[in-house]
């Protein structure tokens, strides 16, 4: 274990299990070798300021509790600091976790806080804003902007199985323009993922993201039908080699992404951008407590 002598803590209260969880979490990481300086967020609106105080005391570990938009809103504010990312899964799909191979149980989580080891590791970046995992253009962003958020806290994968199967009927496939000028690439898709790691949704789909890669990965679903779409998510789900039979990637530090027409974009699960836009990667930007041997072990696929 690295030589950490004070921890901040800092639990989205309003993520799945945030609420339920944050006195079981306290309680479990009295039993940490260090001091945990522990903030419940009731109003997301507060997480910034209360996530800038808390690096403000200068902790050797910060602890983010909540799901992939929890991480990747604040993971920006890290960047700079001396400090070491822990995370502490509570969202519905938890693909940051499983990309660095944490347990996506209370006990399994604290208990890499404990025993794991630093990592660097690449942040993606849409324009000038970092995330941690996966952004996405398609029905992603579309069930990210409708679902109801109670729909999200009760039924958690389940309802948002249930809304996709809603919001599937009313979308339609689109053009992806990856490049400029005359080497741009065009092609007609039903799904783009910008990857960082290779979980989105809880499921794994982009097999050749990396978070220590040192590149950006721009995974397409080719097809002008949706049931191509569905094809890909079932092989994903199920883990069969044939999720790759409609899928092509373009990789590299810097690609600009368009579409037609303009569509938005979801940055794990929050819909934070339109296209076009720059993706670019942040080479080992930050560290993260992993477990050993480190980030590039995959967790395996289950609910969350």
């Amino acid at each position: 274990m690295t030589d950490i002598k004070s921890a901040a803590l800092v639990i989205n209260a309003k993520s799945r299990k945030g609420q339920k969880l944050f006195k079981r979490a306290c309680k479990r990481m009295d039993e940490l070798p260090f001091p945990v300086d522990a903030h419940a967020v009731e109003n997301p609106a507060h997480l910034d300021r209360t996530v800038r105080a808390a690096l403000a005391k200068k902790p050797d570990l910060l602890i983010l509790g909540g799901g992939d938009g929890t991480i990747s809103g604040l993971v920006d504010l890290m960047v700079g600091h001396d400090v070491i990312l822990g995370v502490l899964p509570l969202g519905t799909a938890n693909s940051f976790a499983r990309t660095l191979g944490i347990p996506i149980d209370i006990d399994g989580a604290i208990a890499v806080l404990r025993d794991g080891k630093p990592m660097r590791i690449d942040l993606g970046m849409i324009d000038g804003d970092y995330f941690a995992n996966c952004a996405a253009m398609g029905i992603s962003p579309q069930i990210a902007e409708t679902v109801p958020h109670g729909l999200k806290k009760v039924l958690g994968r389940i309802g948002y199985l249930g809304w996709a199967a809603v919001q599937f009927a009313k979308f339609k496939p689109f053009t992806l323009i990856v490049g400029e000028g005359d080497g741009a690439e065009r092609l007609r898709v039903v799904e783009v993922r910008i990857s960082n790691g290779p979980y989105h949704g809880g499921t794994q789909m982009v097999d050749e993201a990396a978070v220590d890669s040192g590149e950006i990965v721009v995974q397409a679903v080719r097809g002008h039908v949706k049931r191509r779409l569905v094809k890909n998510w079932a092989a994903s789900f199920f883990g069969h080699d044939a999720r790759h039979e409609d899928t092509v990637s373009f990789r590299g530090k810097n690609l600009r992404v368009d579409t037609i027409p303009r569509l938005p974009i979801s940055i794990d699960g929050e819909v934070l951008a339109h296209t076009p836009v720059q993706a670019k990667i942040a080479a080992g930007i930050i560290r993260v407590m992993a477990p050993i041997p480190g980030p590039v072990q995959p967790a395996p696929t289950q609910p969350a």
